[in-house]
């Protein structure tokens, strides 16, 4: 059986695979431990790998960080890929100011950082390492250990105090932020209402009526001509009776540039919700609910023409912007609403399609086959992953990552790093690399599969080098001030910016959780923050401020030592 025994014990790359492995194969399995509800997840994996370090499992320290270094450019890689579309749009609009207040959480909870390692014994890469915790980022963690190793490469025992201190706040963590919602519920959420969404929807549809006299007996091509407001007319009823209020007297059809708009005709307009008033000033009025009155049947349209859906897959399409394939003039079809990723975007001749999005096109059956087969519509063609995009990404990300940047006032240059360069290149990837035809298209089980196989292993990793000294550390009187701090990083930047953004700012107490939980990149706490709401508001907002979030915060980590310790 020694055979057997050296598997486990005996230093080889086969040892390596089978330890990490095992670490993996056991987290997993405790993942699915639920206590009322609420779990740590893939967290485990950090702290059987912890459990396995204590009881003496090692492997050669080369292949533990190769491991740990691949898993975690990996997972970055990919997460900056899947975040980057909605990356800069995230930043318009309402988004700017969760976005500011999402902002005001990572640097009250940096500046608790540096205070802390001032005012108390802890010294400043576990303070650090005590935040990255309580914000549950392991990102962070990776992007601070690697710039405490490029300051102090001989600093091995210091990085493993660092990882040591973020598995103590982790679940310390995830418990404040719930905490913490708890008690901004009780002050701001009265009988579970919430006040006004601060988020639009991207395609608001509203019927209004044709009266404005300018653009009355002009066709759509000619009124669309300079209008400001982004919008798709997609249907438009003509009355073919005497009375223009009677929808029995009056076809439904889908029009194109050239139909023309008459007096007291009705439109369905698809606009964002902040516009409907211009568009509204632009054909006349809303048609308001009469009770009396039988509502216009809009989906009864012509039987010769059919909606379907088309997917993009044609590579030569990546990249391609909508009015340069002149699709609507070349097959008199009507393109509705492109959705991407699962967001409805409003189509535009400038939109730049990429590959996996699916358009919503009206037409004649035999025109719509003519733009599949222009578009491609292979959906077997999206399940090949491509992964040409992820290696290419990934070498960019480490030589960005690589750059030395010289900061005036700092000795060592900073470096963006394995966790920062991957992170920033995934996130341009993603936002455009359709446009220069490159496809950067995962489906969202591939996506998620590579991320969890990279944090995966990456916690694996962590956990076995933080796994030796870890309990007669945390069971000391150190260990107990580091759990208290933990807490208060946690807790006191998320009631403090919660309080805030509702007092002062306005945002509603659901928008007010999800960025909240997206500014703690807390994804556990998010699952608690939608029981306690009726509809998804939480991740509206968690969304929009996540992909900002998760940048800056892995920079910060890095800025933090770089200044303190260079």
């Amino acid at each position: 059986m020694k055979w057997f025994t050296d598997l486990f014990v005996e230093q080889s790359f086969v040892q390596a695979i089978v330890v990490l492995s095992l670490i993996c194969a056991v987290g997993l399995l405790l993942s699915k431990i639920k206590i009322k509800g609420v779990s740590l997840g893939i967290t485990f994996v950090f702290f059987a790998g912890i459990l396995a370090g204590h009881l003496g499992l090692n492997i050669n320290p080369q292949m533990l960080a190769l491991a740990q270094n691949f898993g975690l450019v990996l997972f970055i890689y990919v997460l900056g890929l899947q975040v980057g579309p909605s990356f800069f749009p995230s930043l318009k609009k309402g988004g700017i100011k969760l976005n500011l207040l999402s902002l005001g959480v990572l640097v009250m909870g940096t500046l608790m950082a540096v205070v802390a390692s001032l005012v108390t014994k802890i010294t400043l890469p576990v303070s650090v390492g005590l935040l990255t915790g309580a914000a549950t980022n392991t990102p962070m963690l990776g992007a601070a250990q690697q710039s405490l190793l490029e300051i102090h490469p001989d600093a091995t025992d210091v990085s493993n105090q660092m990882a040591m201190a973020c598995a103590v706040a982790y679940p310390f963590g995830i418990i404040g932020v719930i905490l913490s919602i708890v008690i901004l519920r009780s002050m701001f959420c009265k009988g579970g209402e919430s006040s006004k969404q601060v988020h639009e929807n991207p395609t608001f549809v509203t019927e209004l009526r044709v009266i404005n006299p300018a653009i009355c007996g002009k066709n759509i091509k000619t009124i669309m001509r300079g209008v400001h407001p982004h919008l798709v007319v997609s249907r438009v009823w003509k009355f073919t009776g005497a009375n223009e209020d009677d929808a029995n007297e009056g076809i439904v059809i889908i029009p194109n540039g050239d139909t023309v708009l008459e007096k007291g005709e009705h439109v369905l307009v698809m606009s964002k919700e902040s516009e409907v008033d211009q568009v509204e000033k632009l054909f006349g009025e809303k048609v308001k609910k009469d009770w009396n009155k039988k509502d216009i049947d809009w989906n009864h349209i012509d039987g010769s023409l059919v909606s379907r859906h088309v997917l993009v897959t044609k590579s030569k399409i990546n990249g391609a912007k909508l009015g340069d394939l002149h699709l609507r003039n070349a097959y008199s079809i009507n393109i509705t609403r492109v959705n991407r990723a699962g967001i409805d975007i409003l189509p535009s001749s400038n939109l730049r399609l990429q590959t996996g999005d699916k358009l919503t096109i009206v037409g004649q059956e035999k025109a719509i086959d003519s733009v599949a087969a222009v578009l491609g519509n292979q959906e077997k063609e999206l399940r090949n992953p491509n992964l040409f995009a992820i290696f290419v990404g990934v070498i960019i990300g480490l030589i960005v990552g690589a750059i030395p940047l010289s900061i005036p006032g700092m000795s060592v240059p900073v470096k963006l790093g394995l966790a920062g360069g991957p992170i920033i290149i995934g996130i341009l990837m993603g936002a455009f690399g359709p446009r220069f035809h490159v496809a950067t298209y995962t489906t969202m089980s591939a996506n998620m599969m590579l991320r969890q196989l990279g944090l995966t292993i990456y916690l694996a990793g962590l956990g076995l080098s933080a796994g030796p000294g870890f309990f007669e550390t945390v069971f000391q009187p150190e260990g107990l001030l580091w759990i208290v701090v933990g807490v208060l990083f946690a807790m006191v930047p998320v009631l403090l910016i919660g309080i805030i953004s509702t007092k002062f700012c306005g945002v509603s107490y659901a928008s007010n959780i999800g960025m909240l939980c997206g500014a703690m990149a807390n994804p556990i706490a998010l699952n608690y923050a939608l029981s306690t709401v009726e509809d998804d508001e939480p991740s509206v907002s968690y969304a929009t401020v996540y992909p900002a979030g998760i940048f800056l915060r892995v920079i910060s980590a890095q800025l933090v030592i770089l200044m303190m310790m260079g």
